[in-house]
C-alpha cells in the first residue's frame, strides 16, 4: 500500500483518506468475527474473488484499466506482483484465523510492531543506519516478545507472522512500478485462479448459496471489506507527509486492541499487561524520532 507519488504536505482530503482506512480496518474484526463459524480459508478465498469487481470498478471509473492491461503483458511486473500477491494474502489468511480462534490481540500486537520491523528491514536489506532511539524502540519491540514467549512456553507466532508478512509486503510493494488502485488489482486477479479453484473444490460443501442468505451476503461483502479501505488508504498516503502517515497507523491496531479486550472479552493477562506497555513505549520513542527526523530534514 505505497504512494504512487512522493507527498511533501498534508491536505484535508489526504487526512480523511487515510483516517477513514484505519478506522475501517479497526473495525474490520467485528466483521471477520460473524464469519467465525467458516474455515478461514474459505474467508480468504471470498476476500479475494469479490475484492475484484470492487477494485475493477474503482479503476474504470478513474479511467485506469489500461496500466492493467499493460501489466499483464509485462512478465517482470507480474512476477514481483505474484511475490506481493503471495505475501498479503499469508498476511490475511492468519488475520482471518487469528480473529475465528480468539487471537485478536496478537494481531493488534503483529501490527504495532509492524513499523519497527520494517526499521530493521530496513536496515537489514538496505544498509539503512538506524538512530540510537530506533535501536532502543527495536530493543524494547524485541524484550515485549520475549516476555510473551516465556510466560507462554511459545512465540506468539500470530503476531509474527502478521508483522513480516505486511512489513515484507510493504516493502516489495514499493518496488512494483504500478500505481496502489491498479497494484490491488493486479494483486487480487493474480490470486483469483487459486481462489476460485478452491471454491469449485469445496463444492456443496462451502459456506457461499447453501448456508443461508446471510453467511452469503457477509462471504460477498469481504470484497467490499477489504478493497475500500486499501484503496481509501493508498490513496491518503498520496496526499499526505510520510511522518503524518506514519502516525495515522498506530489508529488501526489499537481499535483492533480495544475490540479484542471489551468487545470480544480476549484476557489480558500479566504477560500482555507488560509487552504492550513495552510496545507502545517503543512505539513513542519510535515516532518521537520520526518526527525529529523530519523536522530536521524540512530545515535542511
Amino acid at each position: 500500500m505505497d504512494a504512487e507519488t512522493a507527498q511533501t504536505g498534508d491536505t484535508p482530503a489526504g487526512f480523511a483518506f487515510a483516517v477513514s482506512a484505519y478506522l475501517l480496518w479497526g473495525a474490520l474484526p467485528i466483521y471477520l468475527k460473524a464469519l467465525q463459524h467458516i474455515p478461514p480459508v474459505e474467508v480468504l478465498a471470498h476476500r479475494v474473488i469479490w475484492s475484484v469487481p470492487v477494485a475493477g470498478l474503482v479503476l474504470i471509473v478513474l479511467g485506469r484499466t489500461s496500466d492493467i492491461v499493460r501489466a499483464l503483458k509485462t512478465p517482470r511486473m507480474l512476477g514481483m506482483a505474484t511475490l506481493t500477491a503471495a505475501m498479503i494474502s499469508l498476511n490475511w489468511g492468519v488475520y482471518v484465523w487469528s480473529i475465528a480462534n480468539d487471537h485478536a490481540l496478537d494481531a493488534a500486537l503483529g501490527y504495532y510492531i509492524n513499523p519497527l520491523f520494517s526499521v530493521l528491514l530496513g536496515a537489514a536489506v538496505l544498509r539503512e543506519r538506524l538512530s540510537p532511539a530506533q535501536w532502543a524502540a527495536v530493543g524494547l519491540a524485541v524484550a515485549a516478545v520475549a516476555v510473551l514467549t516465556v510466560a507462554t512456553g511459545k512465540l506468539p507466532w500470530v503476531a509474527l507472522v502478521l508483522m513480516t508478512s505486511f512489513g515484507i509486503y510493504g516493502y516489495l510493494r514499493k518496488t512494483l512500478p504500478i500505481g496502489p488502485n491498479q497494484g490491488f488489482l493486479l494483486e487480487v486477479l493474480l490470486l483469483s485462479p487459486f481462489a476460485l479453484v478452491y471454491m469449485l473444490w469445496l463444492g456443496p460443501e462451502g459456506h457461499f448459496l447453501t448456508t443461508g442468505l446471510r453467511d452469503t451476503a457477509l462471504l460477498i461483502g469481504c470484497g467490499v471489506v477489504t478493497a475500500v479501505p486499501l484503496m481509501l488508504y493508498a490513496n491518503g498516503a498520496k496526499r499526505l507527509k510520510l511522518s503524518t502517515t506514519g502516525m495515522l497507523q498506530y489508529i488501526a491496531p489499537t481499535l483492533i486492541f480495544l475490540v479484542a479486550v471489551f468487545v470480544f472479552g480476549e484476557p489480558f493477562g500479566p504477560a500482555r499487561a507488560v509487552a504492550f506497555p513495552l510496545i507502545w513505549l517503543a512505539l513513542v520513542i519510535y515516532t518521537t524520532s520520526m518526527i525529529r527526523d523530519a523536522r530536521a530534514a524540512r530545515r535542511a
